[in-house]
């Protein structure tokens, strides 16, 4: 009788490592392809990547500026900022022209340094605009993160992931349902995502970065 139950618990062990074994090796492929996706983007000019988006920002000049698409064009670069194929996960792609704040000259006389035209740096990162637009686009999502997907020389295109905070799917989704919390209600508008706390030099901590927090203006005038 012992045997025979040591060698049922054998049997169901060896088909429990089994049935692990053939999941492992669908996870590994999977992330065997998002590799030789983010691979082929690293380095665009050297790959496929280049002809391929030469045709379709053809396409994307000729849409709108906010474009809802049904899924991302960089899986990989997606999925490793938050994204989920389910319901209540929306990305749009955003248009934002590039290039510096040159202005036009003045028609009265002045010092070349007091023209105002060159030197104009602005103070949000194009990527930040592009969540910002998006944002306003669609009042009723949130903004989760946003990456590049293509330029030329006039404009840059991003794609920005949103949620619903109120689709019951993002609300028990344990990794994401804290979009859900009051706290994180207009986040993009708020300079609260990645990009908004790269622009505001919040990603240095420690030594040369004590002024820059609670923000730039507040850190640099001191506690009041």
């Amino acid at each position: 009788m012992q045997n025979c139950t040591r060698t049922n618990r054998v049997r169901w062990d060896v088909a429990h490592n089994g049935l692990n074994r053939k999941h492992c090796a669908q996870e590994v492929k999977k992330e065997m392809a998002y590799k030789y996706i983010a691979e082929e983007w690293a380095k665009p000019e050297e790959s496929f990547v280049e002809e391929l988006m030469r045709q379709r920002l053809i396409e994307w000049r000729r849409q709108h500026t906010i474009t809802r698409i049904d899924r991302p064009t960089r899986l990989d670069r997606a999925r490793k900022l938050g994204y989920k194929a389910k319901q209540g996960f929306v990305i749009a792609r955003t248009r934002v022209r590039r290039g510096g704040l040159r202005k036009q000259r003045p028609r009265s006389g002045r010092r070349p340094k007091r023209m105002g035209v060159k030197k104009f740096k602005p103070a949000k990162s194009l990527r930040l605009i592009a969540e910002e637009r998006a944002a306003k686009k669609f009042p009723n999502l949130e903004v989760l993160n946003s990456y590049w997907v293509g330029e030329d020389g006039r404009h840059k295109w991003f794609e920005v992931i949103m949620l619903d905070p109120n689709h019951p799917v993002i609300k028990t989704d344990k990794d994401i349902s804290w979009i859900t919390q009051k706290q994180h209600r207009n986040r993009a508008l708020r300079s609260l995502t990645s990009a908004g706390k790269k622009v505001r030099s919040l990603r240095r901590k420690g030594r040369g970065a004590e002024k820059f927090r609670p923000s730039k203006r507040k850190g640099a005038k001191g506690a009041q």
